[in-house]
């Protein structure tokens, strides 16, 4: 099996970014940055196809790679991923393993405060339990994701109108199409730290935003997906404190208590935009 790497990137030097990444097959990269042009170059003997576009927005630099991605395996990726050293000997590995797996999330390592999972078992991702990995967790066979027909939406993520979840929207899409997706823990790579391109504290958009990912990722599951959230991290989210009888724990960052976030959230969810 032949595997691919699509990464997305933003104002980079592309003919450095291989070896940076130490990318270990083919890609494809796509930069958004001021210019529109195409670069071509080997990486110790890999085609590294590098495609400029003046524009933003991570789920259509998801989209403009996964177009283009020709390889039987895909591996989405960030341009602050580090693969180890056969990274993709064991992405390979993993699906010859399990033929019945049109994708397989794994595990990528990243600061504390940037991890939303960590995989320490095999089995099977549900609608469920699809919304905490991100896009460079994603390894799927090409053929099936272009049959299927999924794309990244242009609502949500970095230099979209809403925060982030295009993740999170394009694995829910894939497990309605009927693809079989599998998680692994098998860890690839890890993250560069670097401060995140959206989150500016648990505010008001915050919440709001997160409700209107929501709607779209659970439909009328969504308000006790939301109640879910808030209690799987009212530690984190307001200060660690006991919630008070009238309600007002602080949020650290934004004053916020929790039925406050649960009103946005709400508010979201019921979004008539």
């Amino acid at each position: 099996m032949r595997l691919q790497f699509l990464v997305s990137a933003v104002n980079e030097n592309v003919e450095t970014l291989a070896e940076r990444m130490n990318l270990q097959a083919d890609a494809i990269v796509v930069n958004q940055c001021d210019r529109n042009e195409y670069r071509e170059y080997t990486f110790e003997g890999n085609r590294i196809r590098c495609y400029s576009f003046a524009e933003r927005g991570v789920g259509l630099s998801r989209n403009n790679c996964l177009m283009r991605a020709d390889g039987d395996l895909c591996l989405f990726a960030d341009e602050d991923i580090i693969y180890r050293p056969g990274a993709v000997k064991a992405v390979i590995g993993e699906f010859e393993k399990n033929p019945e797996a049109d994708m397989i999330l794994f595990n990528v390592d990243v600061p504390k405060e940037r991890r939303t999972y960590h995989i320490d078992g095999y089995g099977r991702v549900r609608w469920y339990n699809c919304g905490r990995y991100p896009t460079f967790s994603f390894a799927a066979r090409t053929q099936k994701l272009h049959e299927a027909g999924v794309t990244f939406s242009l609502l949500f993520g970095g230099g979209a109108r809403y925060s982030n979840g295009e993740d999170s929207l394009f694995l829910a899409q894939c497990i309605r199409k009927g693809l079989k997706v599998f998680r692994a823990p098998v860890t690839i790579g890890r993250e560069n730290g670097r401060p995140s391109t959206w989150f500016r504290g648990y505010n008001e958009k915050f919440f709001y935003d997160r409700g209107v990912l929501y709607r779209f990722l659970y439909g009328r599951a969504a308000l006790p997906m939301a109640l879910r959230f808030l209690l799987k991290n009212r530690a984190e989210m307001f200060g660690g404190q006991k919630e008070k009888e009238n309600d007002e724990t602080a949020s650290r960052e934004a004053g916020l208590s929790m039925g406050q976030a649960f009103s946005l959230m709400r508010k979201g969810i019921g979004m008539k935009e």
